[in-house]
């Protein structure tokens, strides 16, 4: 009976500590949390305080070599919650003695450890009780994700956090999305937005690739090749590199490219930068031609003796603009000699070794071979991106022959606007599928193959850095605007967020929890909201003379309630409508309303001075234009409707944004879709349809091209 009785507490110990060890909180991802009895509010905190010891201290175990102290950490915490609506001070103090703060510290890095076992910079201890908030990370940048959990916790809980204590370490070091800004331009503004997004799930790495070309069909003709759309990014006014970059607008200088860098660091999150060779290399050919394969210009003839040499003078130009630990260096899809290939990477990972001491990554391609005589393998140092099993088995080619790799199955590959053959969106149902072979367990970083457990390494494997998931533009930069990226994102980011930490947040749990986060992201608006209180977003109505609009401020008034009243230099005419001339403009307070609306225009045109060019109303994502068809100007490219306006007519001209597609109609009539013409990898066309967030910036303007008459504009949310 007494060793039964031992038995049962051992048992009932063994039981409680499980528990312990078990209990988690839900959030994005989900937070192993000890609760105890009772809840702190934000409203009471009077201050945050950084540890005076630390402030100046920076996290330099991590990728980015431009890291924010603590102090900048706190900084952006701060005025993230004051963007939330909680005010509250930053003071510098030393160890927390006061009550009522949120005080932020460091701690020993050795009390936090990754999936492999290593030591890990970011992970973080947050306590809570009657006395305030503590955050202690093994670094500045574990402090930060202590943060974003402090303010899921709040949204989530009312604007409180539960008391208990929270000891939180990501299982694995990389985790990201890569974008595609080689055949889509993206500007600076839309990337930094993107990491905002991406920082409050916690996520740490951006990969963004910088140079490509659109697919060079085998029955293209030369001429064709040498005029298919291919571009790099990056804008140098090295006279070297003149010609390889014709394109400024569409481009980063490297002012630009320091911004992008650093605004993502001090959210947490490195831009890790790709310039692909020698595959999707048609923009080198594009500009020295004798570089080119004969057979495929799309990519380079490294046995050209100055291929190697250009290549490398490349780098050696934008190294020095590079913030980050590690570089991409491309080498995704080549098709030709295999030894080249391999000679001409760790040629690369010499040059970028020597020049500027960092390392290198590359899409896994040609796997190591030990025994074909003569057969030159690629360095051991230079770390693998997996990303699809017919090109490579990231287990047994890569990781059992001592290389690392970074985890890019295409189970979550996504190419944007047309689903063939893979998906516009990231799968994200596959983050709450268990693998039947290997009991149902959930995806993580170390599970490449979903279906047959033998291809996977242990969670602990010290070789696996982590997981990134691709977005490409394989369709070019016609088929989707800016916004289509983060649409196509919007569940992916954070669905792959949780498991790249090592959470386990459930489907269910999943979509409640991020419709209760989203509205609460700071740092960005790539919905493009706007507050209101009723769904008339705005709305002047110029038929009567405004009694505003004869003061000398020149108001035209908002009737929606929401008080976004618009100014105007332009004359009245008698019946009290705006008379639009090509002097002046009736501006609002906005700028974009994205998905979903209505925007209706009541207008007459008298003239056409610009009929091929006229600016009806611009705004921040896009501008809708006569040329002489209805035609909407977004993301760089035209998209044109088969109709045109009546002249000396008054209409009502409704926009209407409807999830992905848009519409327009005039007077009540027929809905016309703006649609675009892809091209699929020059083999067959197909149709789609087209997101455009409405302009409600300006309406006319200097040289708008057009004269009339407005009499109202609204806008409305929903369609």
């Amino acid at each position: 009976m007494t060793v039964r009785l031992k038995n049962f507490w051992l048992w009932l110990g063994i039981f409680v500590a499980a528990t312990v060890v078990r209990a988690r909180s839900v959030g994005i991802p989900t937070i192993p949390l000890v609760p105890a009895a009772g809840r702190f509010s934000l409203s009471n905190v009077e201050a945050i305080v950084v540890d005076g010891r630390y402030a100046d201290s920076v996290n330099d175990k991590g990728e980015t070599l431009i890291p924010p102290t603590l102090e900048e950490f706190a900084k952006t915490f701060s005025s993230d919650l004051e963007e939330l609506n909680w005010s509250i001070p930053i003071k510098q103090g030393g160890v927390n003695e006061s009550t009522s703060t949120i005080f932020l510290t460091l701690g020993d890095p050795a009390d936090y450890h990754d999936a492999a076992g290593r030591e890990s910079s970011e992970g973080y201890t947050l306590s809570t009780s009657s006395s305030g908030i503590t955050v202690t990370g093994a670094s500045p940048l574990g402090v930060w994700w202590g943060t974003r959990t402090i303010i899921q916790q709040a949204v989530l809980n009312n604007g409180s956090l539960p008391f208990g204590t929270v000891n939180d370490t990501p299982g694995w070091g990389l985790r990201g999305m890569m974008l595609d800004a080689g055949r889509h331009y993206y500007p600076p503004d839309f990337l930094i937005e993107m990491c905002a997004y991406m920082s409050f799930f916690k996520q740490n790495t951006f990969h963004l690739h910088l140079s490509d070309n659109l697919y060079n069909n085998e029955n293209y003709t030369r001429e064709q090749s040498l005029a298919l759309y291919a571009r790099f990014r990056l804008w140098s006014d090295a006279k070297e590199l003149e010609g390889l970059n014709q394109y400024k607008n569409e481009s980063y200088t490297e002012d630009q490219f320091h911004d992008i860098q650093t605004s993502c660091a001090a959210r947490g999150v490195t831009i890790i930068p790709e310039i692909e060779a020698p595959g999707h290399a048609l923009v080198f050919v594009q500009w020295k031609p004798e570089l080119g394969l004969a057979d495929d210009l799309s990519l380079l003839n490294i046995s050209h003796p100055d291929t190697i040499p250009t290549i490398k003078g490349v780098w050696s130009t934008f190294l020095p603009w590079f913030k980050s630990k590690t570089v991409h260096i491309g080498a995704d899809e080549y098709t030709a000699e295999v030894n080249d290939y391999n000679v001409f990477v760790n040629a690369m990972a010499d040059h970028v070794r020597t020049t500027a001491d960092k390392s290198i990554r590359i899409w896994g391609t040609f796997p190591p071979n030990y025994t074909e005589p003569g057969y030159v393998n690629i360095y051991k140092n230079v770390t693998i991106q997996h990303w699809a099993f017919f090109e490579d088995n990231p287990l047994y080619d890569y990781i059992l022959n001592d290389y690392s790799v970074v985890n890019s199955d295409d189970t979550f590959y996504a190419v944007q606007k047309w689903p063939v053959p893979y998906p516009t969106s990231p799968n994200v149902s596959a983050t709450f599928l268990g693998n039947p072979e290997n009991g149902g367990s959930l995806w993580y970083p170390n599970i490449f193959d979903r279906f047959n457990a033998s291809n996977n390494p242990a969670r602990d494997e010290p070789r696996v850095l982590g997981h990134t998931a691709p977005l490409w533009n394989d369709h070019g930069p016609t088929a989707t605007v800016y916004s289509e990226a983060y649409y196509a994102w919007r569940e992916a980011i954070p669905a792959l967020a949780d498991k790249q930490w090592g959470g386990d947040i459930t489907s269910a749990e999943f979509y409640t929890t991020l419709s209760s986060l989203h509205a609460s992201i700071p740092g960005q608006n790539l919905e493009r909201k706007i507050p209101s209180k009723s769904p008339t977003i705005l709305n002047y109505t110029l038929s009567t003379p405004p009694t505003k609009h004869t003061s000398p401020s020149n108001v035209v008034p908002d009737t929606s309630g929401n008080a976004y009243d618009g100014t105007t230099d332009c004359p009245l005419t008698p019946s009290g409508s705006l008379n639009i001339t090509s002097t002046c403009s009736l501006d609002t307070p906005l700028s974009s309303k994205g998905r979903n609306y209505t925007l209706t225009l009541s207008l007459l045109i008298s003239a056409l001075t610009n009929p091929e060019n006229a600016t009806l109303i611009s705004g921040r994502d896009s501008t809708l234009l006569l040329t002489p068809n209805i035609t909407f100007f977004a993301s760089g490219y035209y998209y044109s409707l088969n109709s045109t306006l009546p002249l000396d007519t008054k209409i009502d001209l409704e926009v209407v944004g409807r999830g992905n597609r848009t519409f327009a109609r005039v007077d009540g009539g027929t809905e016309e879709e703006f649609t675009v013409r892809l091209g699929i990898y020059g083999r067959e066309v197909a149709w789609a349809g087209m997101p455009f967030e409405a302009p409600v910036r300006r309406v006319g303007g200097r040289d708008a091209g057009w004269e009339g008459e407005v009499f109202g504009v609204a806008l409305v949310d929903g369609s």
